[in-house]
C-alpha cells in the first residue's frame, strides 16, 4: 500500500513539474513576442545632417533606419567633392541609436576630429568630415 502511495506521489510531482516548465517556457515566450513587437513599432528617429559652411540653410531630414552618404548619385546625401568615396560613410539607426560608419572609403570619415575605425555612436550636436565638408548632425528626441 505505501509502495502504490508512493509511485501516485511521484508521479504527482512529475505532472507538477512538467507543469511548472511548461508554464515557465510560455510566460517566457510570451514576452519575448511582446519585446519583438515593441522594438518592430520603434519608429526611427528624424536625423538632420546640414553642410556646416551652407550660407544659404540647406538641410536634408531623413526618416529611414539606413542613409548612405557620398558622391555617387545614388548615395541618400550625396557631396559633390573630389575627397570623398563614391560610397563614403553610412547612418544606421539600431538599437534605439543612430550609428555611424565609414566604408572603407579612401580618406576616412572623422566624427568630432577623431576618425571612425568601427561603428560608433552619434548624438545630437555631433559634426561628421567626410572628404573636405564638415556636416552637422541633429537627431530629434522621440515622445
Amino acid at each position: 500500500m505505501i509502495a502504490v502511495l508512493v509511485l501516485i506521489l511521484r508521479y504527482a510531482l512529475t505532472v507538477v513539474l512538467y507543469a511548472f516548465l511548461g508554464w515557465v517556457i510560455y510566460t517566457l515566450w510570451r514576452d519575448l513576442r511582446f519585446q519583438s513587437q515593441v522594438v518592430t513599432t520603434q519608429k526611427v528617429p528624424p536625423i538632420t545632417l546640414a553642410f556646416e559652411a551652407d550660407v544659404e540653410g540647406t538641410q536634408r531630414v531623413f526618416t529611414k533606419p539606413e542613409v548612405v552618404i557620398g558622391r555617387d548619385s545614388d548615395c541618400d546625401f550625396q557631396i559633390t567633392d573630389e575627397a570623398v568615396s563614391s560610397r563614403h560613410a553610412r547612418l544606421t539607426y539600431r538599437y534605439l541609436q543612430w550609428w555611424v560608419e565609414d566604408l572603407q572609403s579612401t580618406n576616412g570619415t572623422f566624427l568630432n576630429d577623431q576618425r571612425v575605425e568601427t561603428s560608433t555612436v552619434i548624438i545630437k550636436g555631433d559634426e561628421l568630415r567626410i572628404g573636405r565638408q564638415a556636416i552637422l548632425v541633429n537627431i530629434e528626441t522621440q515622445e
